[in-house]
């Protein structure tokens, strides 16, 4: 039995998954232009998150791995999200002052002098 007819399939599954990002961007895209409210961002997040999980199970092949593999992509993910999670914490605690004399705004470079080191 020969496999002179039979092509391999191997792009079927990563055409498939990237055929569905783009989908899934395009209803990102989509759902812009409509006024949900504060709704639109919870929906924006569950399409990123659906969005990572195929990156994860097709693209990075995860589906078929060892459980080891699996742990620490997973551990990635968590370390990942503890440095998110501390350069907000971070940005969101410095204030600086607004240039009228009010209260504190947010802003990024309020202490960085132009042109000087």
């Amino acid at each position: 039995m020969s496999n002179r007819g039979r092509r391999p399939r191997v792009w079927v599954r990563p055409v498939v998954a990237w055929i569905v990002l783009i989908l899934l961007a395009l209803t990102s895209l989509g759902s812009a232009f409509i006024p949900l409210g504060p709704f639109n961002t919870a929906l924006n997040l569950v399409i990123a998150g659906i969005m990572v999980v195929l990156l994860w199970l097709f693209l990075m092949d995860l589906i078929g791995s060892d459980a080891l593999v699996r742990l620490i992509a997973a551990a990635g993910l968590l370390w990942i999200s503890f440095m998110f999670a501390l350069t907000f914490t971070d940005y969101l605690s410095r204030a600086c002052e607004s240039p009228g004399g009010g209260p504190p705004a947010f802003c990024v470079d309020q202490k960085i002098g132009r042109g000087t080191f």
